[in-house]
């Protein structure tokens, strides 16, 4: 698949100036709701500072492929909120693209990094071998009187779901280990 074709993550994590905390989440909150109005935007999401865990904030922008994601990121709105924001922050962000299967991958708390596509690709399989069987397993006598094709969009869609906010983020930090080990 080409980079235009699929959706795409932007991990952005910045250290906050101390006693700016509340300008900064005031800050995030209307960069948030920017983004919101953009073709493409998929959701965002705030990881905030942990005590002893991470200093930094870090912000999530996924998109649906990238041309979308390059007119948010190139936008003067964006541009205008950043300006405002500056004083606000310790140095200029850290901003990391992945897209695809690898945001799958990205553990909170954690700087991002992806595992080698291998373990990628293992670990996925696995997973997807398991859910195939299990939701076979349980959805056939439900949707048995469904045209094949039917039942597989809906099967296929349960899967998709349940890899992205339930199983994939669980089992990448179950095999965490193996798949960030040196």
């Amino acid at each position: 698949m080409e980079q235009n074709e699929q959706s795409v993550t932007v991990v952005i994590s910045q250290l906050v100036k101390p006693g700016c905390e509340q300008a900064y989440e005031a800050w995030v909150k209307d960069i948030v709701s920017m983004s919101r109005t953009y073709t493409g935007h998929m959701g965002t999401n705030v990881i905030r500072p942990q005590s002893g865990i991470r200093s930094e904030y870090v912000i999530i922008f996924r998109f649906d492929h990238y041309e979308n994601l390059k007119v948010w990121m190139e936008s003067g709105d964006r541009q205008h909120l950043l300006n405002q924001g500056k004083h606000l922050v310790e140095s200029d962000p850290h901003v990391q693209q992945i897209s695809g299967l690898e945001a799958w991958f990205s553990l909170p708390g954690k700087p991002l990094k992806t595992p080698p596509r291998y373990k990628t690709a293992l670990l996925t399989w696995a997973v997807v071998f398991v859910l195939i069987n299990l939701l076979g397993t349980l959805l056939r006598p439900l949707l048995s009187s469904l045209s094949p094709l039917l039942a597989s969009v809906i099967t296929s869609g349960i899967m998709v779901v349940l890899l992205t906010y339930v199983v994939m983020p669980r089992v990448s930090r179950l095999f965490s280990r193996w798949l960030y080990g040196k």
